[in-house]
């Protein structure tokens, strides 16, 4: 089997209702999609949901990166997945995204084509559900509390709040939530690089009294000496994000130990493989992680899961609750959220039909 063609197509998808966070307000946002086709006719489907703001890249230039790697895949055997990526290094180095695009078809056209679940073709998974994390914007406090409410009413049992800047007006949704939902609730913060270096401390020091489970980036991702000064001396256990990118970003946080916990996902790691790799280099670090991306569709929704069942090093709360802030897909089946647990399909691929009527509709240009 070799790859025949390869066909990148953006999408725009709007929310079901505006999104603030500390990137701004947004009403939707644009994803790229794949699809990796063999000579046979075999398929597999690939999805990554850039954010403004967050990611370093656009959807707009992803799909642009595949273009320029189809070249250098075609003729490719999508099973050798070293191959493909090895091959994709070499035409365009980084765009990690793109290549997780990739990555994550030529899996799905892999488990296709055998019949069987990713989950067996990566060695197995050690969990068949995982708990989500519930996602809290930078919204007014009462708000804050209503939502949280709702999350837990529904079955979540952890939530991310959105705080942006060291202003009062974080620390007070904080509180509002925490009031809101007791001790039924484990809660963690995060800050999207937000704050400076000089007033990270004393921001994280006044969120102390709220039994935060971490809190998350709170200076820009180029900082890591700063990350490292920042948690010793705090003590809520704190987590690094954007600043994990590869192997090596993973490797200097470890040797700097400027993070308790880091996260990672399938997109910003640039797949399945190095996703899996980079939990494994935490876990004998002595890490934990947490394992998600919160405004995936659902079939990058359903490669971050598959990644976050895959290790005992996972922390419960993964950040797979995108498709509910979507008003629209591209899959036939919704994924069952909506009661804090996803349980993870069994069907051959990563475990998704792709709807082409929607894809059509979504399409840009």
């Amino acid at each position: 089997m070799r790859i025949a063609r390869v066909e990148p197509i953006l999408i725009d998808v709007p929310f079901t209702v505006a999104v603030a966070g500390v990137h701004g307000t947004r009403s939707g946002q644009q994803s790229a999609l794949l699809r990796l086709v063999a000579d046979d006719g075999a398929e597999g489907w690939g999805n990554v949901d850039p954010t403004p703001g967050y990611s370093e890249t656009t959807s707009e230039e992803v799909c642009a990166t595949v273009g320029e790697l189809a070249g250098a895949l075609v003729g490719l055997d999508p099973f050798n997945v070293r191959r493909v990526l090895g091959a994709m290094e070499r035409a365009v180095p980084g765009q990690l995204e793109a290549k997780a695009l990739v990555e994550m078809a030529c899996w799905d056209l892999m488990g296709r084509a055998l019949g069987l679940p990713v989950h067996v073709l990566l060695g197995g998974r050690v969990a068949d559900e995982i708990a989500l994390n519930a996602w809290i914007g930078t919204v007014p406090p009462e708000q804050a509390a209503r939502e949280a409410l709702d999350w837990r009413a529904r079955g979540f049992t952890t939530a991310k709040i959105k705080v942006s800047g060291p202003g009062p007006e974080g620390l007070e949704r904080v509180a509002a939530v925490r009031k809101a939902v007791g001790d039924r609730m484990a809660l963690r913060v995060d800050f999207n690089e937000s704050l400076r270096r000089a007033d990270a401390i004393g921001c994280i020091e006044r969120l102390e009294p709220y039994g935060l489970t971490l809190c998350e980036q709170p200076i820009a991702r180029d900082d890591i000496a700063g990350l490292a000064d920042i948690r010793r001396a705090i003590r809520i256990p704190l987590m690094a994000d954007e600043c994990v990118t590869d192997e090596a970003s993973l490797v200097e946080i470890i040797r700097r130990e400027a993070a308790d916990i880091v996260k990672v996902k399938v997109m910003k790691q640039g797949g399945l493989l190095r996703t899996l790799r980079m939990i494994e280099i935490a876990a004998a670090a002595g890490m934990r992680v947490v394992v998600g991306h919160g405004f995936g569709l659902s079939p990058h929704t359903l490669a971050d899961a598959l990644a976050a069942a895959c290790s005992p090093a996972v922390l419960p709360g993964c950040e797979a609750v995108g498709p509910l802030k979507m008003a629209a897909d591209v899959v036939t089946g919704p994924l069952k959220l909506d009661r804090g647990v996803l349980r993870l399909p069994d069907t051959p691929g990563l475990g998704f039909e792709i709807d082409l009527d929607a894809v059509k509709r979504l399409r840009v240009g």
